[in-house]
């Protein structure tokens, strides 16, 4: 399954939110790895990003968030537009195109 969406920087935190990705934590890849994540790419254009995200299967739906998964989060929101629950604001977006 693919997905994709786009979530937006605040000005200025281009470079920091860079650096955190460069570092990634090994926990989280793993984390992502053991949900059946084979793919993801963030792109950045200006503050806007874009996130595309392929998995073997749909998230389960009502099960919360890993604790590493609201660890990282917690440590981005300085940086990211974020919802008022503490979650990054993202926006799905539909495709529009595919080939294989």
């Amino acid at each position: 399954m693919r997905f994709a969406w786009v979530m937006k920087l605040k000005p200025g935190n281009e470079a920091i939110y860079r650096q955190k990705h460069d570092e990634i934590w090994p926990e989280l890849v793993d984390l992502m790895k053991r949900q059946g994540v084979r793919n993801y790419s963030i792109y950045r254009y200006g503050l806007i990003l874009f996130a595309y995200l392929e998995r073997d299967a749909p998230p389960p739906e009502g099960q919360p968030h890993d604790p590493i998964v609201l660890r990282w989060w917690k440590m981005m929101e300085p940086y990211m537009e974020y919802n008022t629950h503490g979650t990054p604001w993202m926006e799905p977006i539909e495709e529009a195109f595919h080939i294989d």
